[in-house]
């Protein structure tokens, strides 16, 4: 099995390990290209020498967050990167541990939130999600309010996922891997191998679907029997989710987020004719087929507040493989996957700005956040 390894090398193609196969509508052609229809998109180096970096969050006000593996989360503001951290955290940084999520709150510019996912030292390692506020570029000294303590971790340092998004409900959704126990994907008495949702606080939402057949923290679990679901994203508008679920020898899977889903890990992986799974939208396999790759991250949906790219990326999903350092499209509706831009240097996240511009983070190039634009002559 693959490990996310420090650069260099480049590894981090063990965050999740993958899964992608067309289910039912994906297509099974090769990928069209989407047609630039007549103007060029340009990448612009944005910040570098990022180290290790893992995940980012987009700021209202324009800033971006920036997760450093090691602990550190670093600000970028007015295209320059700066010095202090907005935080730092001692974290678990072996293998793929370490700070691997952020997310702002709704209401940031009234109260300063912000929610980050890290693998916490003591009193054993295990992941956490806690909110700081911030004031300015910094974080409040003593601000943390830990959220949720996660399952202790195994011997195992990969599949820790780490995805946080809000919901369009309000509530906060986290992406959590099985830690390399399978078996912890088909568990209800803990947290491991699924998706939680939880109330800002840290509460159970009082309708999470598996409330009746869990106790405890466990009534977070919103979805279950998931690999690694390293990254995910809301829809604006529609409030779809796609989840990005990293497989393990075979398939790279986009799965749609329900509620009480189960998704089928370890007993599938890929298309599944078993009724008791939910089956991905998409996957694509690690070999033989039209697209391949190996590790499915950073995913998007292209719904800005002010479109700048031509019609044809209207709503659509924009997902990355790792490995392969391509960025693809997905039309929620058809299944189509269409060819878009490739050459990135071990992607992680994607996110869609409001100007329409697409930001991407890659591990590679020394550590880069770039930013896609659209022109036309």
């Amino acid at each position: 099995m693959r490990a996310w390894s420090p650069v260099p090398p480049l590894t981090l193609a063990s965050i999740l390990a993958a899964t992608l196969l067309a289910c039912g509508h994906g297509s099974s052609s090769a990928p069209a290209p989407l047609p630039p229809e007549g103007g060029i998109f340009t990448r612009t180096v944005v910040v570098s020498g990022l180290v290790n970096p893992t995940a980012m969050a987009l700021v209202p006000d324009g800033r971006i967050l920036i997760c450093e593996q090691g602990g550190s989360l670093r600000v970028a503001k007015g295209g320059a990167l700066l010095a202090t951290p907005l935080l730092t955290l001692p974290v678990d940084a072996s293998g793929e541990r370490g700070l691997l999520g952020v997310t702002v709150d709704p209401a940031f510019a009234a109260n300063g939130f912000v929610y980050v996912y890290y693998t916490a030292t003591t009193p054993a390692p295990h992941n956490r999600i806690s909110r700081f506020t911030t004031a300015g570029d910094l974080a409040v000294p003593g601000s943390e309010a830990v959220l949720l303590d996660l399952d202790d971790l195994g011997a195992a340092t990969n599949h820790n996922g780490g995805a946080l998004h809000f919901g369009p409900d309000g509530k906060l959704y986290a992406g959590v891997g099985e830690n390399a126990n399978a078996a912890n994907a088909q568990s209800l008495t803990n947290l491991l191998g699924k998706v939680l949702r939880l109330d800002p606080d840290g509460g159970v939402p009082a309708d999470n679907p598996l409330l009746a057949q869990t106790s405890g923290k466990n009534r977070l679990i919103w979805a279950l029997g998931l690999r690694n679901p390293f990254t995910f994203a809301f829809q604006p508008g529609t409030g779809r989710l796609f989840l990005n679920d990293v497989g393990q020898n075979t398939w790279e899977e986009v799965d749609e987020g329900r509620a009480g889903a189960n998704y089928g890990w370890p007993a599938t992986e890929g298309a599944t004719a078993n009724p008791a799974y939910t089956g991905p939208v998409y996957a694509y396999p690690h070999s033989g087929g039209p697209v391949t790759g190996c590790c499915i991250v950073g995913a998007a949906f292209y719904d800005p507040a002010t479109p700048a790219f031509p019609a044809a990326f209207l709503h659509k999903y924009l997902f990355m493989d790792l490995c392969e350092g391509w960025v693809r499209t997905l039309d929620p509706a058809t299944g189509t996957v269409g060819d878009w831009l490739t050459g990135f240097s071990s992607p992680v996240d994607l996110r869609v700005a409001g100007d329409g511009s697409v930001l991407v983070l890659s591990r590679g190039g020394g550590g880069t956040l770039q930013r896609v634009t659209y022109t036309t002559p």
